[in-house]
């Protein structure tokens, strides 16, 4: 059971509070003067505090409150915190608010207002608390990978990364063709070095080519090369980037935008190693590692006739998926402060950037980040410095709120009430609320 601690020093304001919250099923303690409540956190485990403004009768400022909810966060930075305030104390309250408290209440204060803030901040400590645990479990994973493997400098916090990431390391050995597929800017060159920094082939060279910027006309002797006179202004050998790559590996980014005729040779070096110089009937041999990438939905290129389904096949013996960074949003403020390199952002600063949708994805957030650094007057990056969109532009993460019928629907088809909490974004405890609410028995 939750545990609630009250910090006040009027007993029938404490025991008004512990009647409350006991006919409720929560568990109160209660302290009378800031240092009782600091020792009690230190010997107990809290779920959420209480507390008044005001612990002296000479005293009316909130200064007494304002003093205990920065030592509260500084011992427990974690701990949900609402404010008991009469009027006199609204404006230290909002900034308390301001500063990372939870909520505050007036005094007399409504019973029900403060049931539900109680309990929809347990919930969201308890899924809070989870979510550490899952962040912790995830550091541990990395740490385990960069013992065994050069990450690359790769910033991730999330579970979606690092499935991939694992994904990535396992298959950077074998000899086989990889295409990394995701949107643009979500960083699809980064798991590319990722894979040859950790492939057999890793002491090789590395050679890079965005085939989309391959006019056509040069597409054929950027990637394999031309003899003098081959094309006008060509007055000496041009090596192509499968012979520079030859022992290493070659990545060919935006693949989905090679013409056809590039498709075709490109389709007869994977299946033979063999090419040709433009200008030069001489066949030679390359072995070359290939990771390709592309933001095309190649399948549906297919039917278009715009891409080879048989070079397809060939690219496609390992497909890695890079979520866009909406899909992962806890590598946001990760990202956001390797970007920084040691600048603060405001609390408000950093909620923006969690909701922002970022359809530009780890590139606009780059792009965003430096200019917030360049341009800041201040010491901490704030809201008005990132410059995102008007508010109309930024669409917060949808809360998602389940009905009785996906709550059923989950429950039949996962095996534990651990897993359906789980996916549906809910803490045990939240989910065992739902299930009393809507009469679904718990077996």
């Amino acid at each position: 059971m939750d545990t609630i601690l009250i910090i006040d020093d009027n007993p029938a304001v404490c025991d008004a509070l512990s009647l409350l919250l006991a006919v409720h099923g929560f568990n109160a303690e209660t302290a009378a003067t800031p240092a009782a409540g600091l020792q009690r956190l230190a010997q107990q485990d809290i779920a959420l505090v209480i507390q008044d403004m005001n612990f002296s009768r000479d005293q009316s400022s909130g200064e007494e409150g304002r003093q205990l909810f920065y030592a509260i966060r500084e011992r427990h930075p974690d701990l949900p915190l609402i404010l008991l305030t009469a009027w006199t104390e609204l404006e230290m309250a909002v900034e308390l608010v301001k500063a990372g408290a939870a909520d505050y209440l007036g005094k007399p204060w409504d019973d029900a207002k403060l049931l539900a803030t109680v309990t929809n901040l347990l919930e969201l400590s308890e899924l809070s608390r989870q979510q550490r645990q899952q962040q912790q479990a995830l550091a541990e994973r990395r740490q385990q990978l960069a013992k065994r493997f050069d990450l690359s400098g790769l910033i991730y916090q999330s579970d979606a990364m690092q499935r991939l990431v694992e994904t990535a390391l396992q298959v950077a050995r074998a000899d086989v063709p990889i295409l990394i597929t995701g949107a643009n800017g979500a960083g699809k060159e980064k798991i590319a070095e990722l894979i040859q920094r950790n492939s057999a082939v890793k002491s090789g060279p590395f050679i890079r080519v965005n085939a989309g910027a391959l006019p056509n006309e040069l597409m054929e002797a950027e990637l394999f090369g031309a003899e003098p006179g081959a094309y006008t202004g060509l007055n000496k050998t041009r090596i192509g980037r499968f012979e520079a790559a030859d022992g290493g590996t070659l990545f060919l980014d935006e693949i989905g935008n090679l013409p056809l005729s590039g498709q075709m040779k490109l389709l007869r070096v994977l299946q033979t190693g063999e090419f040709e110089r433009l200008g030069s009937s001489q066949t030679r041999r390359c072995r070359v590692r290939l990771i390709s990438a592309t933001n095309t939905d190649l399948p549906q290129a297919i039917r278009n006739g715009e891409f080879r389904e048989d070079l397809y096949y060939r690219l496609n013996v390992i497909e890695l998926k890079l979520p866009a960074l909406h899909e992962r949003p806890d590598d946001i403020l990760p990202l956001a402060r390797h970007f920084l390199q040691g600048r603060a952002l405001t609390t408000e600063a950093a909620r923006a950037l969690e909701a922002y949708s970022w359809p530009g994805n780890v590139r606009e957030l780059q792009n965003t980040l430096i200019r917030a650094d360049l341009l800041s007057q201040g010491v901490q990056i704030t809201l008005a410095d990132l410059g995102l969109p008007a508010a109309t532009g930024v669409i917060p993460r949808p809360v998602f709120e389940p009905d009785v019928t996906q709550i059923r629907e989950m429950l039949a088809n996962t095996s534990s009430l651990a897993e359906a909490a789980r996916q549906l974004g809910l803490s045990r405890q939240a989910l065992y609320r739902r299930m009393e609410k809507y009469g679904i028995p718990s077996a």
